[in-house]
């Protein structure tokens, strides 16, 4: 199944306009992945600003392909993050947080993710991870940063981000004309989105920006790099999310 992104612009200083991909009215989440906004890249003069905001019930997980961000919250956490570093936000019962984009890199190019609380640890305390130090995972054609859980075939190499449902998140990066084939965990649902070149995913092109969508059952997937230079996916997936939610602006509940 293919998601296709829709564009949305942010009440920003710049006026940057992300692809957004999850929620799709073809499928809401991807195992406990409940959002997902792709931005860049994008060269600026001036950082990006994301006024100071409150959040519920998810964690938001910052994962950087260019550029520098500084992130600001009212646990009082001050947290640079750099490319191929995560910043993951627990929200908790509440939580309220700006992020900056630091001027002094020349492109911006990253990927904003909400990740659904289950019900029983949705009204925790608000709580703040970066993690610098992930998991590299070297492939036959490419290479995996595992930035949530970990590859299956590669449980050795697993992130240490505190997660609470189980899943997965990397970024993948395939050689020029290169084909990376990639084992999967039967039990996840899996979703693989475009952020850089021209791939195709298991014999099917996949526009830039588009998620390939897998039901759970898959084992493999064959990830072919159809361009002259490095392409970059960002995969997602996990066991499917089973309770009900409702998200509305930035809070995920159960109720209206």
């Amino acid at each position: 199944m293919l998601l296709e992104p829709r564009y949305v612009k942010l009440s920003t200083r710049t006026g940057i306009e992300v692809r957004r991909t999850l929620p799709n009215a073809r499928k809401r989440m991807i195992g406990a992945w409940a959002f997902a906004d792709h931005f860049g890249p994008t060269q600026q003069d001036e950082g990006m600003v994301v006024a100071a905001h409150p959040h519920t019930g998810l964690q938001t997980a910052t994962w950087m392909i260019e550029g520098r961000f500084e992130h600001r919250d009212s646990i009082g956490t001050i947290q640079h993050i750099e490319p191929g570093q995560l910043n993951l936000m627990t929200a908790g019962r509440g939580i309220a947080h700006s992020e900056l984009a630091l001027a002094d890199a020349q492109t911006l190019h990253a990927v904003q993710l909400w990740i659904a609380l289950p019900d029983a640890v949705r009204k925790m305390a608000p709580e703040f991870e970066h993690q610098g130090d992930l998991p590299r995972v070297a492939l036959a054609g490419g290479s995996a940063t595992v930035f949530a859980g970990s590859l299956a075939g590669h449980e050795s190499q697993r992130a240490q981000t505190k997660l609470f449902s189980p899943m997965v998140g990397a970024e993948l990066r395939i050689s020029a004309g290169a084909t990376l084939n990639l084992g999967l965990e039967a039990t996840f649902e899996h979703g693989f989105l475009i952020a850089q070149g021209t791939v195709t995913v298991d014999g099917e092109s996949t526009p830039l920006h588009s998620i390939a969508y897998f039901e759970p059952g898959k084992t493999t997937v064959s990830l072919m790099n159809d361009g002259d230079q490095e392409a970059i996916v960002i995969m997602l997936g996990g066991q499917p999310f089973e309770e009900p939610i409702v998200m509305w602006w930035n809070f995920i509940e159960r109720s209206h």
